[in-house]
């Protein structure tokens, strides 16, 4: 599910095992009816959004190939990837993340480690 247009993320590098995190609007009613003050909402400790940016994973530390000097030294890092992917309903600690505005738009930057649930449309 896109909540944004594409082409205005394109130029965000997710790193690590971060994901960016369009959060759900939240309502500023109870379930019966009651309206909540500004403010109560923000605090709750888990929050909700989809993905819309995930990072390349862990990094995988790369073994020293000194014993072998003919070889080409190659520089790829190599990651264990993320369970997270882009679109995937995320369910996470607020107190894990970070928010920030990008071209008038909030989003959550979240590790996955603060991740609780996935929700993705298909399976897995």
């Amino acid at each position: 599910m896109h909540l944004v247009n594409g082409d205005s993320l394109k130029e965000i590098i997710v790193v690590g095992d971060r994901v960016l995190v369009k959060p759900k609007e939240l309502s500023s009613k109870t379930n019966s009816g009651l309206f909540l003050p500004p403010g109560v909402k923000e605090k709750e400790k888990v929050r909700s959004g989809y993905i819309m940016k995930a990072g390349p994973g862990y990094p995988i530390p790369f073994a020293s190939e000194d014993d072998q000097p003919w070889k080409e030294a190659s520089e790829k890092t190599k990651y264990v990837p993320l369970q997270a992917k882009e679109g995937d309903l995320a369910i996470y600690l607020q107190s894990g993340s970070y928010e920030i505005e990008y071209e008038g738009e909030k989003y959550v930057i979240v590790p996955q480690s603060s991740i609780l649930l996935l929700e993705r449309e298909g399976g897995y």
